[in-house]
């Protein structure tokens, strides 16, 4: 099974999974990125038993809305029934790091008002230790020097992200070669700097199950 297959495996595994939890009053948070753009095709075929979307993403929310799929502001939502969203990387905890197409702030700010988080991966992602994948830091673009150095100061290595601006209109910095051992830890420290929007360790706000496709299958944890 290719890479590839196993995302369409996962998102067709997360389908089923919420399915059960969803009714016609239901809005679902719907997260950006590979493998979420195959959550959105195949939650499509059930737009009939929920309500509508909230999409982390301008990008996601233009795929919902192709489909026919009602697009909610957050604000204008009561309450979000499940959230679904890929992963950059996940350990054992259900801690991640997110982020690498540049949502993460409003991925992190959907997360934690959705009543379950499903995070749904192949499992090229599952990891011991995050941080073999950069991680990205949304800044202020006027405090990237800063955040910059004190990025350095924590151990890793940051790189700005160049001609790419978030949703929000700030830029990223990807900190390379920062094996991150206490996720929350890390996570708090960098939220601490000034400048920083958001950064793509969820641990504060881990997924609630984590789904797995590889070569052997589906599992979940």
């Amino acid at each position: 099974m290719t890479q590839e297959q196993q995302k369409r495996s996962a998102a067709q595994a997360a389908l089923a999974y919420i399915e059960p939890r969803l009714s016609r009053k239901s809005i679902v948070g719907v997260g950006t990125g590979s493998t979420t753009n195959h959550f959105i095709d195949a939650l499509a075929t059930i737009r009939h038993k929920f309500d509508a979307t909230v999409a982390s993403s301008q990008a996601s929310a233009a795929r919902l809305q192709e489909h026919g799929i009602a697009v909610l502001d957050l604000n204008a939502a009561a309450e979000i029934t499940v959230y679904v969203d890929g992963a950059d990387e996940v350990n054992a905890a259900r801690e991640l790091i997110k982020g690498g197409g540049g949502a993460l702030t409003r991925e992190k700010i959907v997360a934690a008002s959705a009543a379950e988080f499903v995070c749904v991966v192949d499992e090229s992602k599952v990891v011991d230790v995050l941080g073999k994948c950069p991680l990205p830091v949304e800044v202020i673009p006027m405090a990237r020097g800063l955040a910059a150095r004190a990025l350095r100061s924590l151990g890793g290595h940051p790189a700005w992200r160049e001609n790419f601006l978030t949703d929000n209109g700030n830029i990223i910095l990807d900190v390379h070669e920062l094996m991150i051992e206490e996720p929350q830890a890390m996570e708090e420290a960098i939220n601490n700097i000034v400048g920083v929007v958001c950064n793509g360790v969820f641990a504060a706000q881990a997924a609630s199950v984590v789904i797995v496709a590889g070569a052997s299958g589906i599992r979940q944890f």
